[in-house]
């Protein structure tokens, strides 16, 4: 073998070399990255969107709007119910939506939107309906703690403060559904969307601890199951 087939030999076998450990590298590298990207998924899955936590705290409120709803059939019909069920489910509405929820979007959601002087004129209407809609939960609080018949002057008044809260807040927290939460993403930007999903969750957690949304869905099952209205089959 002379000198140039040696040489041309040797580099032969240092590119095979190299090939193989840049491949087992690759690989390496590869498989690195697929767990990074795992655990970013991971972690961004367990983040809720803030127009996604707010919207399944809407789903508790209907909830709790369709126990009114039964309730004020009840004592339309002069059909006596446990009035602490009610007064349990306004405590809901109080605690969790109230204090809570409508905290969120009056501290993190309407300044936004007033500071970027868009949607005003609703911004301000959401506003009134918050204030209004904390009237009639302390009224129907107040009723609630002692034993109430449909026939009674409470319970006529009682039945049209329910009618009164749905009648306002069905179509209030659908404009916020259907107009607000989506026209949040265009007047911020989209570091600030994420950081205000981390804010929610914390707030969350600090409030109600850490399974706090899923407590409050319990909650709300539990009065649901009082009142016999718990089997989704039946409003079908």
């Amino acid at each position: 073998m002379n000198r140039y087939e040696k040489d041309n030999r040797n580099r032969k076998g240092n590119r095979r070399d190299f090939l193989k450990k840049g491949i087992a590298l690759g690989s390496m590298a590869g498989a690195a990255g697929v767990g990074i990207l795992s655990s970013c998924q991971g972690k961004a899955s367990e983040i809720v969107s803030p127009s996604e936590d707010l919207m399944r705290e809407h789903g508790v409120l209907n909830r709790v709007m369709l126990i009114y709803d039964h309730c004020s059939d009840l004592l339309a019909g002069h059909v006596e119910f446990p009035a602490e069920v009610l007064n349990n489910a306004a405590m809901v509405i109080r605690d969790f939506i109230e204090d809570y929820h409508e905290k969120l979007e009056e501290d993190f959601l309407f300044p936004r939107f007033e500071k970027a002087n868009h949607m005003i004129p609703l911004v301000q209407t959401l506003y009134v309906q918050h204030a209004a809609g904390r009237e009639i939960t302390e009224q129907v609080i107040g009723i609630t703690k002692k034993s109430i018949s449909g026939e009674s002057e409470d319970g006529l008044k009682l039945a049209g403060l329910l009618n009164d809260f749905n009648t306002m807040y069905r179509p209030h927290e659908a404009r916020e559904d259907t107009v607000i939460f989506p026209e949040l993403r265009k007047i911020v930007s989209a570091g600030e969307f994420a950081a205000m999903g981390e804010d929610f969750e914390r707030k969350e957690h600090e409030k109600f601890g850490k399974d706090g949304f899923e407590a409050m869905v319990e909650r709300v099952a539990s009065l649901e199951r009082q009142l016999g209205i718990f089997d989704l089959s039946g409003f079908t």
